[in-house]
C-alpha cells in the first residue's frame, strides 16, 4: 500500500481498508493546524491507487466500505473522482460505502448531478471540517470560506443525497468572540441536516501561526471553564437532530445519536462540570494532547 506519510484516518468509520488517493491538504493554512504543513497536495498517480486497489482484492475482496485519504480528498474534480470510483468498484465488487473528508469549499466544483453520480458509485458520506458559522471567526483563522458558503455548499449535498458531518472547533474565536463563535456556528449548523455535528477544543500546537500569536497576546485563548461555557452557549443554540460526538480533546463525552432528546441533560452535564471542574487538572489533560 502506498501511504506517503502519517496516516489521518476518520477513527469513527470503519478504519480498514484505507486508500490514499491525495496527499496534503488543498488549503494547508488554518491557522490552528499543522497535520499538513510540510506536504504539497497533489493526486497519488492512478498506477499507483490501481496497485492499492489490486492488493486489497487480494487482502481483503469482501470489503464493503473503504475511507478515502488524506486531508481533503473529495477537493478533486469529478472528472478526476469518477475513474477512481470505477477503479475500487472494478477490484472491490461488494463495496458499499466509500467516505471521504472534504473542506466546504470542495464541494463548490461540484454540480448537484455530478454529486448524485459520484453517489451512485458509492460516495454517500463525507466529513466537512467546518469549525465554525461565524464570518469574522472564519476570517480569524484563514478557513477560506464564509457561513454563506457553508449554507449553499451543504444544501447542495442534502439535494444529492449524500450524508455529511460538521465540526465545531471550540476556542478558535479566541475570549474576545467566544459568544459570537458559539452562537453563530450554531445558528448556521440548525439551517442544515448534517449526519453528525462532531466538536473539539482548540488546543495550542507548536508550529501553529495561533500559538505565536497568542505567545504576542495578540490571541487570548480560552481557560478550560471557558471552552466549557462556549461549548454549551453552542449546545444551548443547536436545533437540528443529529448524532453529536464530543472528539479526544473535550473533556467530557457526550458522543450519541438523537442529539434534541439529549440536549438538556448534555447542558445539565456541562453546567455541573463548569461549577466543579478543576482548572489544573483539565489543563493537564489538554497539554497531554499531541495532534489534532
Amino acid at each position: 500500500m502506498h501511504f506517503t506519510g502519517t496516516v489521518y484516518r476518520n477513527p469513527y468509520w470503519p478504519t480498514w481498508p484505507l486508500l490514499e488517493i491525495t496527499q496534503g491538504c488543498t488549503h494547508n493554512s488554518c491557522k490552528f493546524c499543522t497535520m499538513y504543513k510540510d506536504i504539497h497536495f497533489r493526486l497519488s498517480p492512478l498506477e499507483w491507487i490501481e496497485e492499492d486497489l489490486k492488493e486489497l482484492a487480494v487482502t481483503d475482496p469482501d470489503a464493503r466500505t473503504i475511507q478515502l485519504l488524506s486531508a481533503n480528498p473529495f477537493a478533486l474534480s469529478y472528472d478526476k473522482l469518477v475513474p477512481i470510483m470505477e477503479m475500487i468498484n472494478k477490484y472491490l465488487p461488494k463495496m458499499e460505502v466509500i467516505y471521504a473528508a472534504g473542506r466546504v469549499s470542495d464541494v463548490r466544483n461540484k454540480s448537484v448531478e455530478e454529486l448524485k453520480k459520484l453517489k451512485d458509485m458509492g460516495l454517500k458520506e463525507i466529513t466537512l471540517g467546518v469549525e465554525s458559522g461565524d464570518d469574522w471567526t472564519l476570517d480569524r483563522i484563514n478557513k477560506g470560506y464564509h457561513a454563506s458558503d457553508i449554507l449553499t455548499q451543504c444544501h447542495k449535498l442534502e439535494e444529492a443525497g449524500i450524508e455529511y458531518w460538521m465540526t465545531f472547533l471550540g476556542g478558535v474565536a479566541g475570549r474576545e468572540h467566544s459568544r459570537e463563535h458559539a452562537i453563530n456556528s450554531a445558528k448556521i449548523f440548525s439551517q442544515c441536516k448534517p449526519l453528525l455535528v462532531g466538536t473539539s477544543s482548540l488546543t495550542l500546537f507548536p508550529g501553529t501561526p495561533l500559538l505565536e500569536e497568542a505567545e504576542r497576546g495578540e490571541f487570548k485563548p480560552l481557560t478550560e471553564k471557558e471552552l466549557l461555557e462556549e461549548l454549551k452557549l453552542f449546545v444551548e443554540n443547536l436545533e437540528c437532530d443529529c448524532i453529536f460526538n464530543t472528539h479526544h480533546t473535550v473533556l467530557a463525552n457526550f458522543s450519541g445519536p438523537n442529539f434534541l432528546a439529549r440536549k438538556a441533560n448534555i447542558i445539565s452535564q456541562l453546567d455541573f462540570m463548569i461549577k466543579h471542574g478543576d482548572e489544573s487538572r483539565m489543563q493537564a489533560f489538554r497539554r497531554n494532547k499531541r495532534t489534532l
